[in-house]
């Protein structure tokens, strides 16, 4: 038995450092291309209308959404409370099967 929570613990461990992984692309590559986007658009127009801010905030809003699931901030839906709806539900079933035998 310990060697098989041994092997979950390695893979939810091996999971939360490929989220963390993702986020850090997906961190790397907005500096980059919002980077990228803001210098064309001082290179076009001087910020006489600032474009480039748009992208920002829309990819902005993806990528806060994105550290949230990486960093586990919502406490609500975390694995505990994904394992406790399991058990409820399956406890449910096992409530329901009864009454019918």
């Amino acid at each position: 038995m310990k060697d098989f929570e041994k092997v979950k613990r390695y893979e939810r461990a091996k999971e939360r450092v490929e989220e963390l992984k993702k986020f850090y692309n997906n961190l790397f590559s907005y500096v980059i291309v919002i980077g990228f986007l803001a210098g064309l658009n001082y290179y076009t127009n001087e910020w006489r209308y600032t474009w480039f801010l748009w992208a920002a905030f829309g990819w902005g809003i993806g990528l806060a959404f994105h550290a949230i699931k990486a960093y586990r901030i919502n406490p609500m839906f975390n694995k505990d409370w994904e394992e406790r709806k399991i058990r409820e539900y399956m406890e449910e079933e096992g409530e329901e099967q009864q009454r019918w035998e």
